[in-house]
């Protein structure tokens, strides 16, 4: 209902005979909010995530960036460096690291520098309705539009939507060595996830500290407390508790919108990845960064390095494949075709688009 009457609205505001601007006439509260939370050496990561999220995207973006202060000015810097075409595409807004409850250095050292500042996003961000969260070594290969859409899928109930942990419960982390109750059989991964913060703000919550139901910000203290020699992974192993007890706000969704190297590195085991590729990479365990996944430090260079005015297939998928051709010895890089699919139907979409709209149809031949 939203993209439609996105759509009327576009129809009335554009000429006859005007090329179309999607982004130029969307109002506000039907742009996508995105949101990052950036600490100590993250800072590029979060550019090349930020630019893959830029580069494909059809509806405006607002991203919401939290970070250390030190780190404010570069980021503010380097987004307003990026061309017009792509600028015309977002706004940004950064924010301090804030934590509402607890001791807010306890807060900040929780499994990585920072990661718990998501748990305060519904709190901080009281105007935003809906959010998609992504951590720092996260890359779209097709538009962001796409998963804001899952959105839709939600029930009466649903106000939260993630990937499982993995997709083989005897073999995954949580179901052999969580010491706490985890969601459904493998626990899920909080590294993408869809937020209606509208709803978790008036949501109680079920919980195993007081009979009763909690308000979100209410329960992130006395939980921590309670879990807090128990956890590994920090704000994801809090999310699978409350998720553990409130299983009916959960939307789940497959493996391609959350791909990691455990998906390739044991053998293949997303089989949605196999058969649509893989939509969002999740790069976890350091790999765009060492030698040890090859497959995904090349998708991750080939972002980072592409210059915005290029074209895509030259500039990123073509050398893309040159680069593929020499990962065919790893495990991950004996399914080339998982990583290229979805980028290959983005990257046509997008060029199909800048012939019709920029060349015209009638010069097409």
């Amino acid at each position: 209902a939203d993209r439609r009457g996105a759509v009327r609205l576009e129809k009335l505001a554009r000429r006859p005979g005007e090329p179309r601007s999607f982004q130029a006439v969307l109002p506000p509260e039907l742009w996508i909010h995105l949101a990052v939370v950036a600490c100590g050496s993250r800072l590029e990561e979060t550019l090349v995530m930020l630019k893959s999220a830029v580069l494909f995207s059809h509806r405006k973006i607002q991203f919401h960036i939290f970070t250390e202060d030190s780190l404010k000015p570069e980021f503010d810097k380097q987004l307003r460096q990026w061309p017009d075409s792509y600028t015309k595409k977002f706004e940004h807004r950064i924010y301090s690291i804030t934590f509402s409850v607890g001791n807010p250095q306890e807060w900040k050292k929780l499994f990585k520098p920072c990661a718990a500042q998501r748990l305060f996003l519904p709190v901080i961000l009281k105007d935003v309705d809906s959010l998609l969260y992504v951590d720092t070594d996260v890359l779209f290969l097709r538009p962001v539009d796409d998963i804001w859409k899952l959105l839709r899928l939600f029930n009466s109930t649903q106000l939260a939507a993630m990937a499982p942990e993995h997709e083989i419960p005897k073999i995954g982390w949580y179901s052999r060595f969580a010491r706490h109750p985890f969601y459904g059989s493998a626990g899920v991964n909080s590294g993408v996830m869809l937020m209606n913060l509208t709803r978790i703000r008036s949501t109680q919550f079920k919980n195993s500290m007081i009979p009763t139901g909690l308000a979100w910000e209410d329960m992130l203290y006395p939980l921590y407390q309670k879990y807090k020699n128990a956890i590994t992974w920090g704000d994801q192993d809090l999310l699978n508790i409350i998720f553990y007890f409130n299983p009916e706000c959960l939307y789940i969704f497959p493996c391609q919108w959350n791909y990691r190297p455990d998906h390739c590195m044991y053998g293949s085991n997303c089989r949605e990845a196999e058969h649509e590729g893989v939509s969002i990479l999740h790069g976890n365990r350091g790999v765009y960064h060492d030698d040890k996944q090859p497959t995904f430090k090349a998708l991750y260079e080939a972002i980072r390095d592409f210059p915005f005015q290029d074209n895509l297939f030259q500039s990123m998928y073509y050398p893309l494949q040159l680069k593929f051709l020499e990962t065919v010895h790893t495990l991950c890089g004996r399914i080339p075709q998982v990583f290229l699919k979805q980028i290959e139907k983005t990257m046509k979409r997008a060029y199909e688009k800048h012939v019709i709209i920029h060349v015209g149809p009638n010069q097409i031949h």
